[in-house]
């Protein structure tokens, strides 16, 4: 194990002599993750201004209204009021609300007489979740008036005088739809930009350690170095293992420090510092087996160098390292689990809005385990055809 240890120092000392090998996988996640933080600094609370047009001016607009300026609400949706939709179409266009309520005239007697004058939500592409805020809460109050009417005709129906349909309305009123949705047993944490987007640009800086590794074989292949201490009494295996060993070391390294400093500077959280050092730990041993795959299939330094970006750009463009997973389309979410770096994303998000434990990096340790696993076997195959050939 001396020999081991012995050649992993070496090969250490060598890549921190490398100026390049400190700002990949040192400082330009750290300045990357430094820059996105202080971005999306003052935007880690969801917030929908929201325009009203009441063109009705009747109770059911008004409820419409309330709803919108209710206790669970008030700290989300901020309300501005509006003469007519032209207004309010000007300050969507404008920015100066995320989405416009447009309750048309008539719209207490449609609820009344069974006819029909639907709200109309004003919206803007840039802010689509406002958006789709607006049009959930109109529907699903519209969704309770009609539920109220519904009930009132069936009482009427079923023999109810007249005289009662008043006070059979305001009872209604404060019945709610029978299904209705709770979150039980989610954590409340919400995740913060810098929780995910630093050890994303962590993961997306040392995987190319891959070709950092690579390239120093050919480097050393070629130079004679690698037959030297292949010819001493140490053998090619001590040799792998001192090689795999200081790649791993040198990506844990990397991975550590932009999550020290995403947690100390920016204010970065997780909730479970064991599972932060589990995926680190996970995503620095597959960086071991991609920088072996990527040996066993080039000849020259050019090539090992040319097929590590490839595969780096590739993985983060699948995995997730510059787009939220939950922004991307079901297709690529779903190829996000063919990747290493999109399994642990997957974990660091579920540490970041407060899980814990195996429930957070459970299946993303298993996911990455089975990436470097099928890695790790190709490569063998690959070095087995090749000394047969």
């Amino acid at each position: 194990m001396r020999v081991v240890f012995a050649i992993a120092a070496k090969d250490l000392r060598q890549r921190l002599r490398d100026r390049s090998a400190w700002v990949i996988v040192f400082l330009a996640p750290v300045l990357i993750s430094a820059l996105m933080a202080l971005a999306f600094n003052n935007n880690s609370e969801f917030r929908a201004n929201i325009g009203v047009v009441d063109l009705d001016r009747g109770p059911a607009a008004t409820g419409l209204t309330q709803v919108l300026k209710s206790p669970e609400l008030s700290g989300t949706v901020h309300i501005r009021s509006y003469a007519d939709e032209s207004a309010a179409r000007r300050a969507v266009d404008a920015g100066t609300v995320h989405a416009a309520i447009v309750v048309p005239e008539g719209f207490t007697q449609a609820l009344h007489g069974g006819t029909t004058a639907p709200v109309k939500v004003l919206d803007s592409i840039d802010f689509g979740l406002q958006a789709q805020l607006a049009r959930a809460v109109t529907e699903s109050y519209v969704a309770q008036v009609n539920a109220d009417r519904l009930s009132v005709a069936t009482a009427v129906a079923a023999g109810a005088a007249p005289g009662e349909v008043s006070e059979l309305a305001a009872k209604a009123a404060l019945l709610r739809l029978p299904e209705e949705v709770r979150a039980q047993g989610l954590p409340d944490d919400p995740l913060k930009v810098i929780s995910y987007f630093g050890p994303s640009m962590g993961m997306f800086f040392v995987l190319f350690s891959v070709g950092f590794g690579a390239r120093g074989y050919f480097i050393e292949r070629q130079q004679g170095t690698l037959d030297r201490i292949a010819a001493a009494p140490v053998g090619r295996g001590a040799l792998l293992l001192g090689k795999s060993l200081s790649t791993f070391v040198y990506s844990l390294a990397g991975l550590a420090t932009i999550t020290l400093v995403s947690w100390l500077a920016f204010g970065a959280r997780w909730a479970d510092p064991l599972g932060v050092a589990a995926l680190s730990v996970a995503m620095a041993v597959c960086v071991v087996c991609l920088t072996a795959l990527v040996i066993a299939l080039v000849r020259t330094e050019q090539q090992a160098q040319g097929l590590a970006s490839i595969l780096v750009f590739a993985l983060v463009l699948l995995g997730g390292n510059f787009v939220f997973a939950s922004g991307t389309t079901p297709t690529i979410r779903r190829l996000a689990l063919f990747t290493p770096n999109g399994w642990a994303l997957r974990g660091f998000t579920d540490l970041g809005t407060g899980v814990r434990g195996w429930a957070a990096v459970g299946m993303p340790l298993l996911g990455i385990a089975a990436f470097s696993l099928a890695v790790a076997a190709l490569t063998a195959l690959l070095l087995r055809l090749r000394r047969t050939t």
